[in-house]
């Protein structure tokens, strides 16, 4: 039997993770999610629900995983409560459902690149996105970025996920820094730091029922928790690491990254002659329509540079988390079956590429793979994770975080904090969405596929 890999460093595993938090649920969801639900109140909320339910919530898949030491369906085996498999199925089955569509999306990010090398992704940006976002061309960019994806998967833990986020994630942190600096200089960009960092109370208290479940899924999503890839991880790991320590690295530098791409975007999108208002709304395609809209603004030779650095940046991170996405199915066949991780990666990679084709072939079905995925995938697993770490593991889960760490009492705290607040505010976010999927039809995200509305 071939022995299974670890992480080489503590460091390899803190930069995967992030890499995987990072993602496009930083830099493509997140500036947006902050236009659509009102600026500085969202933000406000979303720190509020990283603290008190990302942190925790991404503490107990770090203990199912390290207590484990196998893949996410497996380690509820492992770990003698077999009959709770079906947690990491759906977490598995979230991370499949997710790179179909994310892959997609990596790909318009590709022709995007090449797009601003050439002007033409600026010329006409809302023409430039209906072409790359939907038809053969869509098909094709989704090949090539899962391909990219498939051939780091396929080189394992060591020599292709470890490797590749150590140069991945700090290359993200500081081309975005480059960025935000450059922003912070442009005449007409201070609206987009009052927009994002100026709170509005009474915006936060009329919309209290949009933002709760929209920045508590937007903390979820950036932090990957809900998608079986943390249990995954971590089930690499050693039994000295401090998961608390290494839990609180990961979720500040993944905050720090979402607020620092909120920095890029938000003053770009008024340095270029735009308002809030030209991502408000704009849904999915938002940041490939408004972006280009505001660069187009500048000078041509700068508007090239500054959308090849952008997108390179938004590439970097989509390809992080994919091949986090990939791990999670790909690490449950290897270990479960047998398969060598090869075949797997090519099968699982070729699987999602194929339920990926009706998201590139018309951006309607993106919309809904990510509703689905987002509003009811990822928090079913969350809510059970929650419920199997605060109520059956226990003393267990106690005992796991404990391991590396200094003092007694956290574990404590943050078990009764998972038993407890934590539940309920899963729990509300949970109802919440589901009566968005099956009662409110207007809102657009259902649980009807695009072929019956």
């Amino acid at each position: 039997m071939v022995e299974r890999e670890t992480w080489t460093t503590r460091i390899g595993f803190i930069l995967a993770a992030v890499g995987s938090a990072v993602g496009l649920g930083n830099i493509w969801r997140f500036p947006f999610s902050v236009a659509e639900s009102g600026g500085g109140a969202f933000l406000v909320v979303y720190l509020i629900a990283i603290l008190i339910v990302g942190i925790p919530a991404l503490l107990a898949e770090f203990v199912i995983g390290r207590r484990a030491n196998v893949d996410a369906v497996g380690a509820f085996r492992a770990i003698g409560r077999g009959n709770w498999r079906f947690i990491g199925a759906i977490g598995v089955l979230a991370s499949f459902w997710t790179l179909s569509y994310y892959s997609v999306i990596g790909g318009w990010v590709l022709r995007y690149i090449f797009g601003s090398a050439t002007g033409s992704a600026l010329a006409g940006p809302e023409a430039y996105f209906g072409a790359a976002s939907a038809g053969s061309s869509s098909v094709l960019t989704h090949v090539l970025f899962m391909a990219i994806t498939i051939g780091i998967v396929a080189f394992g833990i060591e020599r292709g996920i470890e490797l590749a986020t150590k140069f991945m994630v700090p290359s993200i942190v500081v081309l975005l820094l480059g960025l935000a600096v450059y922003a912070f200089m442009l005449p007409d960009a201070a609206p987009g730091y009052e927009f994002l960092f100026d709170p509005n109370v009474t915006a936060i208290t009329s919309n209290l029922t949009q933002i709760i479940p929209a920045a508590t899924g937007q903390a979820l999503f950036s932090l990957s928790v809900g998608f079986s890839v943390m249990i995954t991880y971590a089930s690499y790991l050693g039994k000295d690491d401090s998961l608390g320590a290494d839990g609180l690295s990961i979720a500040v530098t993944n905050t720090f990254v979402g607020i620092l791409a909120g920095t890029v975007v938000l003053p770009l999108l008024f340095a270029g002659g735009l308002s809030v208002g030209a991502a408000e709304g704009g849904g999915i395609g938002a940041v490939f329509v408004a972006i280009p809209i505001a660069l187009g603004n500048f000078p041509p030779l700068i508007g090239k540079i500054l959308g090849i650095v952008f997108f390179f940046v938004v590439l970097i991170a989509a390809l992080s988390s994919a091949i986090s996405l990939l791990e999670a199915p790909v690490a449950y066949v290897v270990d479960e079956f047998g398969v060598p991780r090869m075949q797997a990666t090519l099968g699982i990679g070729g699987g999602a590429f194929v339920l990926g084709v009706p998201s590139a072939w018309d951006i309607a079905w993106l919309s809904w793979f990510d509703g689905i995925g987002v509003a009811l995938l990822l928090p079913t697993t969350v809510l059970f994770v929650v419920i199997f770490v605060g109520w059956i593991m226990g003393d267990d889960a106690v005992d796991e975080i404990k391991k590396g760490m200094a003092g007694d009492s956290f574990g404590t705290v943050w078990l009764w904090s998972l038993r407890t607040f934590v539940l309920v505010v899963v729990v509300v976010v949970f109802l919440l969405n589901i009566h968005d999927l099956f009662f409110t039809l207007e809102k657009g995200t259902s649980i009807v596929p695009p072929l019956l509305l």
